[in-house]
């Protein structure tokens, strides 16, 4: 097919390469000229065969409201846009909705796979109508993953990114079971090596997984994580996904404590601890750790 891409980053240029190595002509439009095949959201419309497909590929929000309204103004009747990012599914409606008005066709898809689906492929749960998704499927097999599963068509508009986002809720809690086991092992002095016990759990135990794998391999890279600050942002997905939960009553606690954990990575020297250490102080006599006074000009 010959398709149109919209953002050309670590995860659009890579499946720009995927598409073309299938055997698919891909017109590819970014910011940066330097990776962009033509000069203009509108040249990569005029280039494109009827009916249109233009698979959008750009950060959540904003980037990829503005480039849906501008897509809007220069597709028509039959053509459909992918919005392939990792947008709120609440945003997949009203994208829908906006494009309707031309009679242009909405498929939204949440991709998983960073920047290993070069070669291994991407995990696709889209959602719209069935006729828009025909008109993507040779690009959705082009870019899963060799087999029978990697992609679904998860239901309607809406469906594919209420997936990912849940699909990422879970990956939350995973990585953060992951590191506190971690912190455990090389908390006690008993193990002698903690990357090896890790390693060895990549075959044949019951929590076996990539990213198990992927964190045996930073551990090789950097033994005890040295160069990195206990830093981690949220995508925002995780967030959604407690967000939905309280909506719709579904409680979440592994998923919801793990994003809580994310945002203690971000203090210091944590408020709340500070109030938990004065409060067993006054109650029972606890020991207070106290902070070093900054010296004045005079006493340096």
């Amino acid at each position: 097919m010959e398709i149109g891409l919209v953002g050309l980053g670590k995860m659009g240029g890579n499946m720009r390469e995927r598409l073309r190595r299938a055997g698919h002509t891909v017109v590819g439009f970014d910011r940066n000229p330097e990776v962009s095949d033509v000069g203009s959201l509108a040249e990569l419309v005029e280039k494109l065969p009827s009916p249109k497909v233009v698979w959008v590929m750009v950060p959540a929000g904003g980037p990829t409201h503005d480039t849906v309204t501008e897509l809007a103004d220069l597709l028509g009747e039959g053509d459909v846009v992918v919005d392939g990012g990792n947008s709120r599914w609440t945003d997949d409606i009203a994208h829908e909705q906006l494009l309707a008005k031309k009679n242009v066709g909405f498929v939204d898809c949440g991709v998983s796979g960073g920047v290993w689906g070069l070669e291994n492929g991407y995990a696709l749960m889209y959602g719209g109508a069935a006729d828009n998704i025909a008109k993507v499927k040779p690009a959705f097999d082009a870019l899963k993953p060799e087999g029978e599963f990697g992609s679904v068509h998860a239901g309607k508009v809406g469906a594919g990114h209420f997936s990912k986002m849940v699909h990422n809720g879970i990956e939350y809690a995973i990585m953060q079971s992951y590191a506190e086991g971690w912190e455990l092992l090389e908390k006690v002095d008993l193990v002698d090596s903690v990357t090896d016990v890790f390693r060895s759990w990549r075959e044949g135990t019951v929590i076996r997984s990539w990213l198990l794998d992927l964190l045996v391999d930073a551990l090789d890279d950097d033994p005890g994580l040295a160069s990195i600050k206990g830093y981690a942002e949220d995508s925002g997905e995780g967030r959604w996904t407690v967000e939905a939960a309280i909506d719709n009553a579904v409680p979440v606690p592994a998923i919801a404590a793990s994003l809580f954990a994310r945002f203690v990575s971000r203090q210091d020297d944590s408020p709340a601890m500070k109030a938990i250490a004065a409060m067993r102080n006054q109650f029972g006599g606890h020991a207070v750790q106290t902070e070093k006074p900054a010296e004045s000009p005079a006493e340096s």
